[in-house]
């Protein structure tokens, strides 16, 4: 769909350098920036990408029209020279990047940008909004999916974010593994399966869970969920299976000890015909509680302000560093911060992922040589090398991360993958790691 522009959700600083970096001179050399972590959140193994198809989509609606420019112009943010030169902008720079649904580690450059130093410098608080809140999103559904083990996890969190941020946020759990969302313009918008029933509003107005299901059962059939818990649990699941004859699909509970009253509720349903109910559990759910749940009678999991704030990390910590700039010779060299806590690594790079590489336990077994670096994650390794070293040099390289996207501003064939293929991606990339690393425990650590 055509995105309104994106140019200035953006911070001024960027402006300013590109303003400065015109009447340097260093404005046009090329630059090769990357987007990555430092760090994961404690307790986590891994993350997971998700937001390069709207992060390039963004890029393709980095423009200023006159209104954006105007509204520069009368606050004093740019010259009248970057004024011009924002009038023609258009990014035709390159664009690489690992897939969503790809996972990712610390120091993974999960998207490198290749254009002149101007191009590329006013696109950072953008891809950075975009990826840091989607990958943060990812990050924590792909953690619960893991924790259910197989059992379906349902996106609810629009009423705790954002409302903009709510759609983001489906899409990205989508790619995480999630089957659904309640979010009708994420719907819309990403061709994403919805769902939604009644909430207890609608058993309160009507005074009994009897009238108010009568009322949703007379609008959708026995093929819906009836939320039980409005008044009490047994009471709601004995009506419900009264006006289905128990042909009822599912029940869902929303409070107490959900494990004890999911047991109590599969005994019930069983005693009263119903063996084909299925059982939804919500409230307040997160990956932790969703792992305490293992043991109960529980088919899914409607999860909502965990998944839209990253399960207490909003941020996936990503940051946008220049990693190569153009000397005055036209020769592309290597630059890297050198601050305390914040050094860098220089030099464009490429990446490869391959298995068995190191021990359970993380142990490094890899071999090093040359200009190539291997990071173990476990049983496989993420080995990072420059990017103009000859593949052959690199001994069991592995597959490629990192895909062509964008080519000259256009994109590229790797660019255009749906989230379907996403989410197998996704799937596929959690079934190389280890069980260690997709383990979650039951307890917050």
């Amino acid at each position: 769909m055509t995105q309104p522009t994106t140019a200035l959700l953006t911070d001024r600083y960027e402006l300013t350098m590109l303003d400065a970096a015109l009447r340097s001179g260093v404005g046009h050399r090329k630059a090769v920036f990357e987007i990555f972590t430092r760090s994961l959140p404690k307790g986590r193994s891994y993350g997971m990408v998700a937001g390069t198809g709207r992060a390039l989509e963004a890029i393709g609606s980095f423009r200023f029209g006159r209104d954006e420019l105007d509204w520069l112009s009368r606050n004093n943010i740019v010259s009248p020279e970057a004024r011009q030169y924002l009038a023609d902008y258009r990014f035709t720079g390159d664009v690489w990047g690992f897939g969503e649904g790809e996972v990712y580690f610390a120091d993974s450059p999960v998207l490198t940008v290749e254009a002149p130093f101007v191009d590329a410098v006013i696109l950072e608080t953008v891809l950075l909004s975009i990826y840091n809140y989607d990958c943060a999103v990812a990050s924590a559904v792909t953690r619960m999916v893991d924790a259910a083990d197989g059992r379906a996890i349902y996106e609810g969190g629009a009423r705790r974010a954002h409302e903009q941020a709510a759609v983001a946020a489906a899409r990205a759990a989508y790619v995480a593994g999630a089957t659904s969302t309640s979010n009708l313009e994420a719907g819309r918008r990403y061709a994403m399966p919805t769902i939604g029933t009644i909430g207890h509003a609608f058993v309160l107005a009507h005074g009994s869970d009897e009238a108010a299901f009568a009322a949703q059962h007379e609008l959708l059939g026995p093929n819906t969920v009836f939320l039980v818990d409005t008044f009490d649990i047994a009471s709601g699941i004995r009506a419900a299976v009264e006006l289905t004859d128990g042909q009822l699909t599912a029940i869902r509970i929303d409070s107490g000890d959900l494990a004890t009253e999911a047991f109590k509720a599969r005994a019930l349903l069983d005693e009263l015909g119903a063996e084909q109910a299925g059982i939804i559990v919500s409230g307040d759910l997160d990956e932790w509680s969703i792992a305490t749940l293992a043991s109960a009678p529980i088919d899914g999991y409607l999860v909502g302000t965990s998944l839209v704030t990253g399960s207490g990390f909003p941020t996936a910590s990503m940051v946008y560093k220049p990693v190569a700039m153009e000397d005055a010779d036209g020769n592309l060299r290597p630059v890297s911060k050198r601050s305390t806590g914040k050094t860098t690594t220089g030099g464009r790079k490429a990446v490869f992922r391959r298995s068995g590489g190191g021990n359970s336990d993380g142990t490094d077994t890899a071999g090093r040589g040359g200009n190539d670096t291997a990071r173990s994650a476990g049983p496989i390794d993420e080995v990072v090398i420059e990017h103009d070293t000859p593949i052959h040099e690199v001994s069991g390289s592995g597959r490629p991360m990192q895909h062509h996207l964008m080519t000259d501003g256009k994109l590229a064939e790797a660019a255009k993958s749906d989230l379907e293929q996403a989410r197998l991606r996704a799937t596929e990339a959690r079934a190389e790691l280890s069980e260690s690393q997709r383990s979650v425990p039951p307890t917050k650590r």
